[in-house]
């Protein structure tokens, strides 16, 4: 366990009961959340990416898609 999420238990443990509960709920949905993306990238074939790409490709070109910066 890092440092940091020592730091962060700590801090949970001396929260109320439900306060630690509410929490570990958003925590475990985050965990969740990111194992399904996780999953669903690592099963992405080639093919797919290429239509995905062709597609945006498409709305960039018709004007459906507009690309903006990210500061």
């Amino acid at each position: 366990m890092t440092d940091l999420l020592e730091k962060a238990i700590a801090q949970l443990k001396a929260l109320p009961a439900e306060e630690q509960d509410v929490i570990a709920t958003r925590i475990l949905a985050e965990i969740k959340d990111e194992q399904m993306w996780k999953t669903r990238f690592e099963t992405t074939t080639d093919k797919q990416w290429d239509r995905l790409a062709e597609l945006v490709r498409q709305e960039i070109a018709t004007g459906d898609l507009v690309i903006r910066s990210v500061p």
